[in-house]
């Protein structure tokens, strides 16, 4: 359910890392808690995100929330698919639904995530 390449955090987003470079984006659990969503708002490329501060938002039916950075890093694109389809993130989070890619400025950060196990074992006592 939970790619095992992916690290997670508590407040439901995920991050995938090869190298220097990240891609970040909500799981499936969070789009599941949010319902049908119909907008994101992302930061702009070149933007500094640090780790645990709000990179952007992503609004359903039900609600706004915030979503947190997993990682500190520099924006390098946006998934502009988001703009017109935000749908696609209750359909694919995991995989056409990122949210955006960053250059990792702190690796060591990953290491403090969840793996997919700790993270299935976490919402799984969340319920």
């Amino acid at each position: 359910m939970y790619p095992e390449n992916f690290r997670y955090t508590k407040e439901h987003e995920w991050v995938a890392a090869v190298g220097d470079a990240g891609t970040i984006g909500i799981t499936d659990h969070a789009q599941q808690e949010l319902g049908d969503i119909v907008y994101v708002d992302l930061p702009k490329v070149g933007a500094h995100i640090e780790q645990g501060k709000s990179l952007g938002s992503v609004e359903s039916v039900k609600a706004v929330s915030d979503v947190y950075s997993p990682v500190s890093g520099e924006v390098t694109e946006i998934n502009q698919t988001l703009a017109e389809k935000p749908e696609t993130l209750n359909s694919d989070p995991h995989g056409a639904a990122w949210l955006v890619k960053i250059k990792l400025s702190a690796p060591a950060e990953l290491a403090g995530l969840m793996s997919a196990a700790e993270y299935e074992a976490y919402i799984g006592a969340e319920k």
